[in-house]
């Protein structure tokens, strides 16, 4: 539990609680900002943080939460910049390298993309959010698909029991052309959520049933600590 001698009470409020596992001790800007984001208001959330940087530019955690409230704004140069400085600060920690990692896909930089995906994984090798960046960093530079399709095997079996895992797995076996496996990881996601309408859907146009369409990307995403109430309507990949 984190304390602050002034304002104990505050930083143990309920409304802080999802916010303390990004701020330092004593860093009561950090986390009312972080929980500010969780609130969903990431508008309010970059207004709190902003002079908290200003003041402590040497805030790897608040850099941290920069990067992914910015990714939800859909402001990805400002996302790249803010996981950038966290990169520098904390190259140990995982989570700005899949930040930047999704900022460079999304700005077509795919080299990049994925050399950061697989920095990720090279340090926290068992947690399968990194493979699964490493999979989608692939499939949207449209090469080495049989590596995308191992990292996407590789989260699966890191955790059986997501929905979504199953769902990039399926992706990446429709991208090599193996369509009936793609189908069945499909219908394994869709077992785990069966409310998911844009896994119904890939599954709808493998079986001749849809047509593809072009989607947009969505805010609110979350990539660390996900919560059941807040997954994706459509899963391309977990965002923050």
């Amino acid at each position: 539990m984190i304390t602050d001698r002034e304002s104990g009470a505050a930083l143990t409020s309920p409304s802080d609680a999802p916010a303390l596992a990004f701020a330092d001790p004593g860093d009561l800007g950090v986390a009312r900002a972080a929980a500010l984001f969780e609130q969903m208001q990431p508008e309010k959330a970059v207004e709190l943080l902003t002079p908290v940087l200003v003041q402590r530019p040497d805030s790897a955690p608040g850099w941290i939460l920069m990067a992914r409230i910015r990714l939800a704004l859909d402001q990805v140069d400002p996302a790249l910049e803010a996981a950038t400085r966290a990169v520098d600060l904390a190259p140990e920690d995982p989570r700005p390298l899949a930040i930047a990692s999704r900022a460079l896909t999304l700005l077509g930089r795919h080299e990049e993309a994925m050399s950061m995906a697989y920095r990720a994984v090279i340090v926290e090798p068992k947690n399968p959010l990194w493979h699964d960046r490493v999979a989608w960093a692939l499939v949207a530079a449209d090469r080495q698909l049989g590596d995308a399709e191992q990292a996407a095997r590789t989260a699966v079996g890191l955790d059986p029991n997501e929905a979504h895992y199953y769902f990039t797995h399926g992706v990446t076996l429709a991208a090599l052309g193996h369509v009936d496996q793609a189908r069945q990881a499909l219908q394994t996601s869709l077992r785990l959520e069966p409310e998911n309408p844009v896994a119904k859907h890939r599954l709808d146009v493998l079986n001749g049933e849809a047509v593809p369409v072009v989607e947009k990307r969505k805010r609110g995403w979350r990539l660390f600590g996900r919560k059941e109430e807040s997954k994706p309507a459509r899963p391309e990949e977990f965002r923050p």
